[in-house]
């Protein structure tokens, strides 16, 4: 049985970005002048968005 509000520490971190995806994620938005995109508290899955779209956004600038 779980306790309501107990503070699950696992699923917390499963959540957040890892250090690996901030990294990239910073580097990327700086190379895009976005740096808006980068946040230090974004989720694993919104992290992994925002780079999926920062790679195919300089792919498309560097095409030209």
């Amino acid at each position: 049985m779980q306790v309501q509000g107990k503070y699950d520490a696992r699923a917390f971190l499963a959540e957040q970005m890892t250090r690996a995806q901030g990294l990239r994620l910073k580097r990327l938005s700086e190379e895009a002048y976005q740096p808006a995109q980068y946040d230090r508290d974004l989720s694993f899955t919104e992290a992994a968005r925002r780079i999926q779209v920062l790679e195919a956004e300089i792919e498309l600038a560097n095409s030209f």
